[in-house]
């Protein structure tokens, strides 16, 4: 009987090592946990912590709608609306992994104010005040995207339209850019996306210095036993291939989580109109507060020029 105990342990201990490879990338137990003030660690985020405290003060005083809908697989997500003026164009606009709609946009959100852009923040799936619990890197995020899409389009009709998303939230909008998509959807604005879910995760392995080539095909199985989705499903690449709308890529130089050359390999492989810009010095997520001049400029030049949007300059603060 003894040498029936060996294949089970080992059957326990890749068990165990499957449902760990699921839990810390995708799992996000319930009720989700938001600190808005949640400020990443790292030399780089330290030394803007006060520009981005004050950015996050700032929106979280902003009067919002809290709006709610129900995702094409029926998980609940919602939302915070700000407007700033009737029949203004709407930015809808998606935040990262384990992040929030506040912090991540803490800056985004400004600019797209005084742009004259009322706006739509989702938790994404998995987050803040939305349901689930499995995080899929913008794989059924995409869809989630489209979900909110289709709202506006009801709420606000021949409103033009613009994604946009940090991180994660970047990798979901121009994946869900590959969809197809309403005419009111004008253009996505990316901001630090990866090119592919099983990349950045394979790179966050070699990060840890655990070999990819190991702990990857875990990775696979748990996504598929306990999120009951397939990580290889699709990636950016394949899906911006399939992009009918003008895409602004922005992204640090000093990104230490996502390299800048993924978003050059997206723009590589985007057949639409398409700017992207890169800034000295910023870590992952934090370019507009890196450089809150030459962001916005080029998110401007990107609405006049590819988007044919034409910039009503609202003053920040206001709802």
């Amino acid at each position: 009987m003894l040498w029936l105990l060996v294949p089970a342990a080992l059957v326990l201990v890749l068990a165990a090592l499957t449902y760990i490879a699921y839990r810390i990338p995708f799992y996000s137990p319930l009720p989700h946990k938001e600190n808005i003030y949640d400020i990443p660690p790292g030399a780089h985020y330290a030394s803007k912590t006060g520009e981005m405290v004050a950015l996050i003060r700032e929106i979280a005083a902003v009067p919002c709608e809290e709006v709610d809908i129900i995702s094409y697989d029926g998980t609940p997500l919602s939302a915070r609306y700000y407007h700033v003026a009737d029949g203004a164009p709407l930015q809808i606009q998606f935040h990262g992994w384990h992040g929030s709609a506040i912090r991540d946009f803490c800056g985004g959100n400004k600019l797209a104010r005084e742009c004259g852009f009322n706006t739509i923040v989702p938790d994404q799936r998995a987050h803040g005040k939305s349901g689930g619990r499995t995080i899929t890197f913008g794989l059924r995020e995409r869809f989630d995207c489209l979900a909110w899409i289709d709202y506006a389009c009801q709420r606000f009709p021949d409103t033009p339209i613009v994604l946009a998303g940090v991180s994660m939230g970047a990798s979901t909008v121009l994946m869900a850019a590959g969809q197809p998509l309403p005419p009111a959807v004008k253009g996505v604005i990316a901001d630090c996306p990866f090119s592919s879910p099983a990349g950045i995760i394979k790179k966050v392995c070699r990060d840890a210095h655990i070999p990819p080539a190991v702990m990857f095909p875990f990775v696979r199985l748990g996504a598929r036993l306990f999120g009951r989705f397939h990580i290889d499903e699709t990636d950016v690449i394949k899906e911006i291939k399939k992009a009918t709308v003008p895409v602004l890529l922005l992204h640090g130089e000093a990104d230490g989580f996502v390299p800048c050359d993924m978003s050059r390999e997206i723009f590589d492989a985007c057949p639409t109109p398409k700017m992207r810009l890169t800034f000295p010095g910023a870590d992952h997520g934090i370019s507009y507060i890196q450089d809150p001049e030459g962001y916005a400029r080029a998110v401007e030049r990107f609405l006049d020029e590819m988007v044919d949007i034409k910039i009503q300059a609202q003053p920040a603060g206001r709802a």
